[in-house]
């Protein structure tokens, strides 16, 4: 389950959400030897939580958000980021969105080395501090509407559910994963890391919008009008 975009458009164009994706886009195709970049780059950028444990390669803890382990991890976070983060940005600004996103980033890869400290798997992936832009989303926005694509099996459905719905369940199969130390290259405590530290950094602006008065006056739905042009292609019944 995946969401396909949210009824919350931001007021102005998200420079940093746009210059976040397509940078990791860029260091995907240096980095992929299928695409002709330098597989050796990937694993020197990559950050190993042993060689941090002992003072080593220590800018892995701000590269590893920009380099991914393949298309469908890419295409994953940056699809969340894309949905997500132009609103966090238009609530912040640009400035202050890339310092909230960053500081996710190194709160996610802080508990992921504190979890396993003597490992020597690389770790890569912006999931972390996307996880942070989710946590933010879901303190600023709770009820904003969000489109969600579903796939079981081979049934596709399209529907409409609140954010905190997809958020929460998002962030507890993060849990139980963490709980049950699935080993499938995941990094579940990242993530969860990651989501918790974006609702935490998320305060101040939600404080600045009023806090809970912020959330009366909006009822947790974005605080301009959600709606988007109806589409010009008509129903037609099977």
């Amino acid at each position: 389950m995946f969401p396909i975009r949210d009824h919350n458009p931001s007021a102005r164009t998200p420079y940093v959400t746009h210059a976040l994706i397509l940078l990791n886009v860029a260091m995907f195709l240096i980095t992929m030897p299928w695409a002709g970049g330098q597989v050796g780059l990937w694993h020197r950028l990559a950050l190993y939580p042993v060689a941090i444990a002992h003072g080593e390669w220590l800018w892995g803890l701000a590269t590893h958000m920009f380099l991914h382990a393949g298309i469908l991890h890419l295409a994953g976070n940056m699809l969340f980021l894309w949905v997500f983060g132009d609103n966090l940005e238009d609530q912040m600004g640009g400035l202050g969105f890339l310092v909230f996103y960053l500081a996710c980033g190194l709160a996610a890869a802080g508990a992921q080395i504190a979890a396993v400290p003597m490992d020597d798997i690389p770790m890569v992936g912006a999931s972390g501090a996307i996880a942070g832009v989710m946590g933010g989303y879901l303190l600023m926005f709770p009820r904003a509407r969000v489109d969600v694509i579903a796939i079981i099996i081979v049934i596709i459905r399209r529907f409409t559910i609140p954010a905190w719905v997809l958020l929460l369940a998002w962030f507890g199969i993060q849990l139980l994963a963490s709980a049950s130390m699935v080993d499938d290259g995941v990094a579940y405590v990242a993530h969860a890391a990651g989501f918790l530290a974006g609702i935490v950094l998320a305060v101040p602006v939600f404080l600045r919008r009023g806090g809970p008065g912020f959330w009366r006056r909006t009822h947790g739905r974005p605080p301009h009008a959600p709606t988007y042009a109806p589409s010009r292609i008509p129903w037609v019944r099977r």
